[in-house]
């Protein structure tokens, strides 16, 4: 059911976004990368990524396989939270939540990438990661086909060990993060509102999605991002 939905979800999306892009002129570039910094640094309640990062550390009693684990679990349930929060309600709503959606899932996605790289030993003050965290959100299938095209230059590994920070790569990381995750959360709303006109199932649905998609982030994340010598 996941993977039908999530293919559903992807078609529609990829059709009608620009459309929905339109309905939801305060999405940009500039939120995601806001989102990243916030992730990292912390917002409200939610401690930045090294910070709980290193909560995790210390519960699994320094076992850095084992926290990253934990760390992918419990943003795997904020995403899931928040993908039912922002799916309810239909197309009326779709206007307002669908920028609440975007940066909501960037930014817990972004923690959840940013406190994998800290466990792993990445310094995430330096600007080559943080490029590294946004094109990881992309998935690694997305992340290959890009490459392939020679519209970025490697993937997030190779990005965050690279010799010097291209500082051009800012923008275009930004612009493809963020066109990917306006798409997936636009095929979502209206294949769950328009398919089932059932707003409740459209939250159910858009929790799972969300879900899911963190899932296979982490995991990305945690596959790519392989250990380096931790700085004390």
């Amino acid at each position: 059911m996941k993977a039908t939905t999530k293919k559903v979800a992807t078609a529609v999306g990829t059709t009608l976004a620009p459309k929905v892009i339109s309905l939801a002129p305060g999405v940009s570039t500039g939120v995601i990368q806001t989102a990243l910094h916030r992730a990292i640094v912390g917002v409200g309640p939610l401690p930045g990524a090294a910070a709980a990062a290193e909560k995790q550390l210390e519960e699994k009693k320094g076992n850095a396989t084992k926290a990253v684990r934990e760390v992918i679990e419990n943003h795997v349930a904020y995403a899931s939270a928040g993908g039912f929060a922002t799916n309810l309600g239909g197309l009326v709503t779709a206007a307002v939540m669908i920028p609440a959606n975007v940066t909501g899932l960037a930014l817990i996605q972004c923690r959840m990438v940013a406190g994998i790289a800290h466990l792993r030993g990445y310094d995430l003050d330096d600007p080559r990661v943080r490029d590294a965290i946004l094109v990881t959100l992309l998935g690694e299938q997305k992340v290959n086909k890009l490459v392939a095209a020679k519209k970025i230059p490697a993937p997030p590994m190779a990005i965050a060990t690279a010799p010097v920070h291209d500082a051009e790569l800012d923008r275009i990381v930004a612009a493809e993060v963020t066109a990917n995750l306006i798409a997936q959360v636009a095929g979502k709303r209206l294949a769950t509102t328009v398919g089932r006109r059932i707003p409740v199932v459209g939250g159910v649905v858009g929790a799972g999605v969300d879900g899911w998609d963190t899932v296979k982030v982490g995991r990305y994340a945690s596959r790519e991002l392989l250990p380096r010598a931790r700085r004390r």
